[in-house]
């Protein structure tokens, strides 16, 4: 994974871009903290499609099955 600082990744954000397109991960550092990594959309997607997997496996294991609302609000007690 190549590092780049912030005032770089500004100055080379089509080529970093590029890279990205062909499957790269980037990330952003300020100085000398990682602070975001820009990947492929793919990942995001697979990312997402896998924690999904993962909470209805969870949510079937239970006795009652959660809702959506459920699912959420415990989502969004987490981020608290």
């Amino acid at each position: 994974m190549r590092e780049i600082g912030a005032f770089e990744a500004k100055t080379h954000l089509s080529e970093l871009l590029a890279a990205v397109e062909a499957g790269e991960t980037v990330r952003i550092t300020r100085r000398g903290k990682a602070v975001a990594d820009l990947v492929p959309i793919a990942d995001v997607r697979d990312a997402r499609a896998s924690a999904i997997s993962r909470i209805e496996l969870l949510s079937q294991q239970l006795e009652q099955p959660l809702s959506v609302d459920e699912i959420l609000s415990a989502r969004d007690a987490g981020r608290r």
